[in-house]
C-alpha cells in the first residue's frame, strides 16, 4: 500500500521513467478513440495522439502532441486545451497551475477570447471546463468545481465517452490524493461504462484499475488490467498499471513480467524509479533473493542522488526486511543519507535497528532507536506517519528482546492500531515492516500461536499473499496443530516461490507438508 504522503514522489518518478514509442515505421499503439474537433486534417492525429497519451498518464509524450497540434493549426483551441490537461496529475494530487495557464495563455490573453476561438459548443464546454480546473481558489475548490462541469458535459453529451472518462478521472482526484472509497466506486462505475462501450479504450481500462486496486475490490479491475497492457502497448505506465489489480490479488508472476515489460529491456541499467521499486518488491516475495540483490548491486554502481537516492534506499531496506538476509553485502553499504531528511533518516535507522535484533545485538538495536526517536522529533508534524509506526514497532521488538512481553503486546496493538487507521491507498505496504505480520511473528515467539494465526490473516488481508506472511501464517498453524491448515498455507507458499532459491525451495517444512 502506497501512503498519499508519498504520491507526490511516486509521480515525479514515473514522470521521468516514462519511456517513448520504439522507433519504426508505425507508432506504438496507445489504443482507440472518438473525440471529433474543429482541428485542421494535419492537426488532429496529434490530437488523438496526445489525449491518448494523456489517458496512460504519459504526461510529456502527450504535452509534444498537443504542441505538434498547435504547430499545424495555431488557433485550434482543444489543442492547448490538451496541453494544459497534462499539467494535472489527479491520481498523483499534483498541479502546475503556472505552466497550464501559459499554455492556455498562448492560444489567447483571456477567458473570452479563448472561448471565441473553439469551434464548436462542446469545445467551448470542455474549454469552461479547464478555465475552472486553472481558475482562481484553492486546489480542493478548483477540483470539485471542475468535476461538477464535466458531470454537465456528460450529461448534456451521453453520447460522449472522452466527457466520461475525464469525468471519472476528476473524481479520483477530489479527495486530494487519500483514497475515498465511495467516490472511487463512483469513478469506477463511469469508467466501467467507457470500457464496456469501447473495449479498446485506454483511458476506460486505466481508470478501472485506478479506482479498484485495493485488495477488497481488485477482482472487479482484473479484466481492465488484463486489456490495458494491451490496448496500449506503447506507453510503459499502461504496462505497470496492470499490476497495481496483480499486486493487489498477490499474482506476482504477473507483477514481474509487466514492471519488466515497463522498466525496459536493458536490465543492465536498471536506475530506482517506480516500476524497478515494485518489480524488486515481487522478486522478493517470488523468494528470488538473489535476483533482488543482483538489481540492487547494478543500481548502487550509479551515482543518485535526491529521487533516485531514495528509490535505491527503499528498495534496499525492503530487501533486507523481506529476505532477512541479515549478513547480505547490502547491510554493509554506507547509506548517504544527507538529502533524504528526516523522514529517510528515521527509515534507515529502523532498518539499522531491526537488523540489530535479529542479529541479537540488543546495544545496536537501543542505539538505532534513538536515532530513530530524534529523527521523528525533529520531522516534528510533517514526518511520515509510517515512521511513527516503525518507532512503535522497533521498541517493541527491543522490550520483547528484555523479556518484557506485556509491554512489547501494548506496543503493538497500538501499532496495529495506527496502521488500520490510515486511509488505504495501492501498492507494496506503506508500512516498512507491516505491523499485523510483526505481530504474529512476536505472538508466534511468545507460543502464542492461536493470536499469532489471526494477525497473519489480518496481514494478509491487507497485503494478500504476501511470502513473510504466509510463511507466518503456517508456523502458525502448525504450531496450533492445524495440519490442514499448515499444509494449505504451505501450499500457497509453495506456489509462490515455484522459483524462490534453493535455501527457500529446500525448506524442511515445505518438504514436511508435500512439498519435492
Amino acid at each position: 500500500m502506497m501512503r498519499h504522503t508519498s504520491i507526490g514522489l511516486v509521480a515525479m518518478v514515473l514522470a521521468t521513467s516514462a519511456c517513448s514509442a520504439p522507433s519504426s515505421a508505425q507508432p506504438a499503439r496507445l489504443g482507440t478513440i472518438d473525440f471529433p474537433t474543429s482541428g485542421s486534417a494535419e492537426a488532429k492525429p496529434h490530437f488523438i495522439r496526445g489525449v491518448l497519451f494523456l489517458h496512460s498518464f504519459e504526461y510529456d509524450s502527450a504535452a509534444k502532441e498537443f504542441q505538434r497540434a498547435q504547430s499545424a493549426n495555431p488557433g485550434f483551441a482543444m489543442a492547448y486545451w490538451g496541453e494544459a490537461m497534462t499539467r494535472t496529475h489527479p491520481v498523483w494530487n499534483e498541479q502546475d497551475v503556472a505552466a497550464a495557464r501559459a499554455a492556455m495563455g498562448r492560444l489567447a490573453s483571456t477567458a473570452t477570447a479563448r472561448r471565441a476561438k473553439a469551434g464548436t459548443p462542446r469545445e467551448k464546454d470542455y474549454l469552461d471546463a479547464v478555465e475552472i480546473l486553472y481558475g482562481e481558489g484553492s486546489k480542493p475548490r478548483r477540483d470539485t468545481l471542475y468535476s461538477a462541469v464535466m458531470k454537465k458535459i456528460v450529461d448534456e453529451y451521453p453520447d460522449d465517452l472522452e466527457a466520461k472518462a475525464f469525468y471519472s478521472l476528476s473524481l479520483l482526484g477530489l479527495n486530494q490524493g487519500i483514497r475515498d472509497l465511495a467516490t472511487y466506486q463512483r469513478a469506477g462505475a463511469v469508467a466501467e461504462w467507457v470500457f464496456r462501450k469501447n473495449p479498446d479504450h485506454p483511458g476506460g481500462a486505466h481508470y478501472v484499475i485506478h479506482s479498484y486496486d485495493d485488495p477488497d475490490n481488485a477482482p472487479r479491475g482484473l479484466n481492465a488490467a488484463r486489456a490495458y497492457s494491451k490496448i496500449a502497448p506503447g506507453a510503459a505506465h499502461a504496462q505497470h498499471m496492470t499490476t497495481h489489480i496483480f499486486l493487489a490479488m498477490g499474482m506476482w508472476d504477473d507483477v514481474v513480467s509487466q514492471n519488466e515489460i515497463a522498466s525496459g529491456h536493458d536490465h543492465d541499467a536498471w536506475t530506482p524509479n517506480h516500476y524497478t521499486q515494485w518489480l524488486n518488491y515481487a522478486y522478493l516475495q517470488q523468494g528470488r533473493y538473489n535476483d533482488a540483490l543482483h538489481m540492487l548491486q547494478m543500481m548502487k554502481a550509479g551515482s543518485m542522488r535526491g529521487r533516485q537516492l531514495w528509490g535505491l534506499t527503499t528498495m534496499r531496506a525492503r530487501y533486507l526486511i523481506d529476505s532477512e538476509q541479515w549478513d547480505s553485502p547490502a547491510a554493509a553499504w554506507p547509506a548517504d543519507l544527507s538529502s533524504l531528511g528526516n523522514d529517510g533518516a528515521a527509515y534507515w535507522a529502523f532498518v539499522n535497528g531491526f537488523r540489530a535484533i535479529r542479529k541479537g545485538d540488543r546495544a545496536g538495536a537501543s542505539t538505532a532507536l534513538t536515532a530513530l526517536s530524534q529523527a521523528n522529533a525533529a520531522a516534528g508534524a510533517s514526518a511520515d506517519p509510517t515512521n511513527a509506526i516503525l518507532e512503535k514497532e522497533l521498541t517493541a521488538a527491543i522490550r520483547l528482546s528484555e523479556g518484557k512481553n506485556d509491554e512489547a503486546v501494548s506496543l503493538m496493538r497500538e501499532a496495529t492500531r495506527r496502521e488500520d487507521a490510515m486511509p488505504f491507498e495501492f501498492g507494496p505496504p506503506f508500512v516498512l515492516k507491516p505491523s499485523h505480520e510483526l505481530f504474529g511473528e512476536m505472538l508466534l515467539k511468545m507460543g502464542m500461536p492461536k493470536e499469532a494465526h489471526a494477525e497473519f490473516s489480518k496481514a494478509l488481508h491487507l497485503a494478500p499473499k504476501r511470502a513473510r506472511s504466509m510463511l507466518g501464517l503456517a508456523r502458525a498453524a502448525m504450531a496450533m496443530g492445524n495440519s490442514p491448515g499448515a499444509a494449505k498455507a504451505y501450499a500457497e507458499l509453495r506456489s509462490i516461490w515455484h522459483g524462490a532459491d534453493p535455501a527457500l525451495t529446500n525448506l524442511s517444512e515445505l518438504k514436511m507438508f508435500g512439498g519435492s
